[in-house]
């Protein structure tokens, strides 16, 4: 009795390893395509104003709330107010400095992080995010965006 006990207890050990790895690789799998969409959001629709990129990316229910402009729930203003960015004189950039990202069920991810925004190469502000991706089908559309606690860069 006591060795059918032990292989038992073996058994459910393996398999816990086994259902654990697996976790591990689907967390890993979801950060890599959470990160990349972060680059594609910001390396090249904002960065580069990629107008065609942005509307991909953000959801057509797209809510967007701000500490300081508050609270915006129109795709096409997201779109003015990036196509009003890119035709400023001066560049104005962003670069992730920190994130965190996590699963959201099967609804998606949360991604929490910081940012530094630049203007013409130089650092101006930082500000912090929580961004919650939607996984529709294959493709991952940014549904809900906070951005809270902008600061003046310090050295």
């Amino acid at each position: 009795m006591l060795n059918i006990l032990v292989l038992f207890m073996l058994f459910l050990k393996r398999e816990t390893i086994a259902q654990t790895n697996s976790e591990v690789l689907k967390l890993k799998l979801l950060k890599s395509e959470i990160i990349k969409m972060d680059s594609l959001l910001f390396d090249v629709a904002f960065n580069q104003c990629d107008a065609g990129a942005f509307k991909k990316i953000i959801a057509d229910d797209v809510e967007f709330y701000d500490d300081r402009s508050g609270l915006n729930i129109s795709k096409a203003n997201e779109i003015k107010s990036l196509e009003a960015k890119c035709a400023r004189p001066e560049k104005l950039t962003r670069k992730l400095n920190s994130c965190v990202i996590d699963k959201l069920g099967d609804f998606g991810a949360v991604q929490v992080g910081e940012h530094t925004f630049y203007s013409n190469g130089i650092p101006e502000g930082t500000g912090k995010f929580i961004h919650i991706w939607e996984r529709k089908e294959n493709e991952w559309k940014l549904k809900r965006i906070v951005s809270y606690e902008h600061r003046p860069y310090k050295k």
